[in-house]
């Protein structure tokens, strides 16, 4: 069993005592000696008893590491008790040695809820994920449940980033840099925590490309106080016009962090010489909103007087704010030593509104955030900036991290965020990844346990989707799925396979009507398609190809339905031809004048009223579905219709040698509108021997005439010389037989 003495190096304890003087020194009297005791006794324990302080597999003592950790968070953000009493009991917690309960019967409530924001955001951590995801960020934020457990984590990141500086594993330092870089530099910079940040970003580039670190920071040649002392040389002249002018204000100088530098040469592609501003000087006047304006153009004027100004660097952001509200003037001046120095004019009101408004810099260098994180991050850089005041750092324990409670976070297997809405299901994340992973979907596994489609998913899944060739998208789909890629996936599919099944029956559809020498029509099918109760002809072609219909049965439909219809058309069409004919039923004749078939006389027919044939036209004869034969003209429109349709019903039909009988036909004649020429045209008629005017309709308009003539008569040769008698008439153009 190893000893508290044997489990530290020499160094180690040399260490551990400077940290530990270190540590009660920043913190004063927030520690009591219960809690001293108290955690000096656990974690003994821990080490002697439990064995729960081993070094890890990098070689690094956690509670050196704890300790560097406590120190950083006292020295870079507040000295605060709870903080500094979960950072050194976590590791036992995580262990299981220690759990909350007991935790909160040792220290309270608020050292409770920070170690379990602990314990539920490392686990995170094992899911391999992309930290470089803004994803994850959002991620952190909802587990986190109290933002101390994130400024721990930061100050844990930014000790660890100190202690391994020229470890032997390269790629471990590596991994922790990259890691350092994507995600706790930009959250530090969220949360106005800009030295830690710099700091990040700095020793990260350093472990990821020490050749060009060690490149700049040797180009910068200044040490720290050779800078301040250019900066402060810088600013003098500056400070002296100022006052002379009557204005109040604040001067800040700066030098460009190496990281920013060297980002700078990335992006404008030259070396160091080319960067204008490794110096950088911000005012910050005091005045009214009324004569802010004035005030920073007066100090424009004084620092262009002193200095000259690159022009091409002039950047006016009072006269024109930034569409995010950012207001400031920034020029770039030659200052002393033939060196460019930035420098940053501004009001108070602009700087605050450049730190904690709309514009907060954060933002305005283009680091992503949305919605209520904006007005989170403000209050918690506002408390931070007050944490020197008593009891407001334990205000932060009532601030809610969970900005994202309308979303979900979840991983893939290899370690991919993917966000989605709250309540979307295992489809919705499978239709996510891809349009077929989601169509052939049947359940997954959910952190190692197997789940329907159906599950809901929760921040930190890990998510891993079952699919198989034979599985299609469904109708009850629609009610798994949430979010709109996934329903119109599903929608479109389904739609498909139906577009795809009513094509399928149309075919077989049509080979049946193929079969019995009937020509498909769409209009005639869409009463088909209502009379047997389906609303739509895709439902219909469904119908089929499930069994549900069979064809047989959609072709009997079919038949009747066109043989009424086409006896209405028949009926119809006579009607529209004949104008204000007395008559209302067809002609029956007693004689045998027709022979019908082979020679068939004394056969029951009906001269149709659409052609109105005459003795001598050519005719044929139609059985109608009541068995009736209805008798048409050969150039009738309808019989040729009739005759595609059903050709089995067309039966050959002839005149006989009788005649004698009166036939109805209709003359349409077009002519000049003259005194007396329908006078002249009804006396021809009645002169003419066996021929009798049953109708007449006239209609006159712009000089000329169309009339409509309903005669009777015995055969086609009269009715021919009838027309060329009509024809001689004065002031007739046309007369045609309807």
């Amino acid at each position: 069993m190893e000893t508290a003495q044997e489990y530290f190096t020499a160094e180690e304890r040399t260490q551990l005592l400077r940290l530990v003087k270190d540590l009660n020194s920043r913190l004063g009297g927030q520690l009591s000696c219960h809690d001293i005791n108290t955690v000096h006794s656990l974690v003994n324990e821990g080490i002697v008893n439990a064995g729960l302080f081993r070094r890890d597999q990098y070689g690094l003592n956690p509670v050196i590491r704890h300790l560097s950790t406590a120190v950083t968070l006292c020295e870079s953000i507040a000295p605060d008790r709870t903080m500094v009493i979960a950072t050194m009991i976590y590791n036992l917690c995580r262990n299981d040695y220690l759990d909350v309960p007991r935790v909160r019967t040792l220290f309270g409530d608020d050292i409770a809820r920070v170690v379990h924001g602990l314990l539920h955001v490392v686990p995170l951590y094992k899911k391999q994920a992309s930290v470089e995801n803004e994803n994850f960020h959002k991620l952190l934020l909802t587990f986190a449940e109290d933002v101390r457990v994130i400024l721990i984590m930061t100050a844990d990141r930014l000790a660890l980033m100190r202690a391994i500086n020229h470890h032997p594993n390269e790629k471990f330092v590596h991994e922790i840099a990259s890691e350092s870089r994507y995600l706790y530099a930009p959250l530090a910079h969220k949360l106005g925590l800009y030295n830690i940040k710099t700091e990040l970003e700095d020793t990260s580039l350093k472990y990821l490309n020490r050749k060009v670190f060690s490149q700049i920071a040797t180009r910068l040649a200044e040490t720290k106080e050779e800078r301040d002392n250019y900066v402060r040389d810088f600013i003098k002249p500056i400070d002296e016009r100022l006052k002379a002018e009557g204005l109040q204000y604040e001067l800040k100088g700066r030098t460009k962090s190496i990281n920013s530098i060297w980002q700078k040469m990335q992006k404008q592609g030259v070396d160091l010489s080319g960067i204008y501003d490794l110096f950088a000087i911000r005012i910050i006047l005091d005045t009214t909103p009324k004569d802010e304006k004035r005030a920073c153009w007066l100090a424009y004027s004084i620092v262009t007087d002193i200095y000259k100004a690159n022009p091409s660097r002039f950047k006016d952001w009072i006269s024109i704010p930034k569409s995010n509200g950012y207001e400031s003037l920034h020029i770039t001046v030659y200052g002393p030593g033939e060196k460019w120095v930035e420098v940053q004019i501004r009001s108070r009101r602009m700087d605050e509104t450049a730190e904690r408004g709309v514009a907060a810099h954060w933002r305005y260098k283009g680091i992503k955030s949305d919605g209520d994180v904006d007005k989170w991050m403000n209050e918690v850089r506002e408390m931070l900036e007050a944490s020197g005041q008593e009891g407001l750092m334990s205000l932060m324990r009532n601030m809610d991290t969970n900005l994202y409670n309308d979303e979900v976070f979840v991983f893939t297997p290899k370690g991919d965020l993917i966000r989605l809405p709250q309540g979307a299901t295992l489809l919705d994340f499978a239709y996510h990844i891809h349009t077929r992973v989601g169509s052939t979907c049947m359940g997954g596994k959910v952190d190692g346990k197997n789940q329907k489609i159906n599950y809901r998913l929760k921040s930190g899944d890990t998510v891993e989707i079952i699919t198989s060739a034979t599985q299609s998208p469904r109708l009850d789909w629609l009610k798994i799925a949430v979010t709109s890629k996934a329903r119109n996936k599903i929608k479109n599919a389904i739609n498909e396979r139906r577009a795809n099944q009513a094509q399928l029956a149309r075919e077989a559809l049509q080979r049946r009507f193929k079969n019995r020498k009937i020509e498909l029509e769409d209009a005639t099918l869409a009463r088909v398609v209502k009379k047997m109760g389906y609303k739509t002809t895709t439902e219909f072609y469904a119908a089929i190809q499930e069994d549900i219909i069979d064809v047989a049965d959609v072709v009997e439909q079919y038949e009747d339905i066109l043989a009424k219809q086409n006896e209405e058309t028949s009926r119809g069409t006579a009607e529209e031809f004949v104008l204000q004919q007395p008559t209302t039923q067809e002609e029956r004749f007693s004689d045998d004048i027709l022979t019908i078939g082979e020679d068939v006389k004394g056969v029951n027919y009906k001269l149709a009223r659409c052609c109105n044939p005459i003795y001598g036209d050519r005719i044929q004869g139609f059985i109608a579905s009541d068995g009736a034969i209805k008798i048409h003209r050969t150039d009738c429109k309808n019989l040729r219709h009739l005759k595609e349709r059903y050709p089995y019903r067309i039966i050959r039909t002839r005149w006989t040698g009788k005649t004698g009988s009166q036939f109805i036909a209709t003359l349409k004649v077009l002519g000049r509108d003259d005194i007396g020429i329908v006078s002249s045209i009804t006396s021809v008629i009645n002169k003419t021997d066996n021929c009798l005017l049953r109708s007449i309709n006239i209609q006159s308009q712009g000089g000329l005439f169309e009339g409509m003539l309903v005669i009777s008569v015995n055969n086609i040769t009269l009715l021919d010389d009838l027309i060329k008698k009509i024809l001689n008439v004065k002031g007739v153009k046309q007369v045609d037989r309807m």
